[in-house]
């Protein structure tokens, strides 16, 4: 029986994920994932025939860590979606190089704004919304597509450099645009 690894696919992907976080996606190698580990890059590779599946595993857990980011809302927070809005933005300042991966790099399998509002990952963020509004699902999707053009708008420029950061300005913004949205669904309605 041959010895059981010491270095696991878990242990691989924590570390390119360390490396994607500090440096960038396009800095995750065979390399500079071993040199992480304290290893040679043969674990690595055995764990990952290449590296396009080690950052497609990376990839996943980046979007895990951005959702929990995201839902992180602190209690003395009364308005879920502004506070939800505000993370995200806060996300794009905080972890650059995560965000560029995520949002900027070609990795996200959904190919629009359409296909990703009903992926599982969002399903946290859409019912804490729909429970705040009380709105029925679709309604709650209009909402959800109005705020996320605005809030990746932001954050995108935030992460880029192109943008100071100020939060009261923000919340200031992200209330204006998600009352807007609220008050057109519900002109919908009537």
């Amino acid at each position: 029986m041959p010895p059981k690894p010491k270095i696991t696919r878990d242990m691989v992907i924590d570390a390119a994920f360390e490396v994607a976080r500090k440096t960038g996606v396009e800095n995750i190698n065979a390399r500079t994932v071993s040199k992480k580990l304290n290893c040679s890059t043969q674990p690595v590779m055995y764990h990952f025939a290449t590296i396009e599946e080690l950052k497609k595993a990376v990839y996943k857990k980046t979007g895990d860590y951005h959702t929990e980011y995201l839902m992180n809302i602190p209690e003395t927070q009364e308005d879920i979606m502004l506070g939800i809005g505000v993370n995200y933005i806060r996300f794009a300042v905080e972890e650059p190089y995560l965000f560029r991966f995520l949002f900027q790099s070609g990795f996200a399998v959904e190919n629009s704004l359409l296909e990703m509002i009903n992926s599982e990952e969002l399903i946290p963020v859409i019912s804490a919304m729909q429970e705040e509004m009380d709105m029925n699902i679709e309604q709650t999707k209009e909402v959800f597509i109005t705020l996320a053009m605005f809030v990746h708008g932001y954050a995108s420029i935030i992460a880029n450099n192109s943008l100071e950061y100020d939060e009261k300005l923000i919340e200031k913004h992200l209330e204006r645009v998600g009352t807007g949205a609220i008050l057109a669904i519900q002109e919908e309605i009537k």
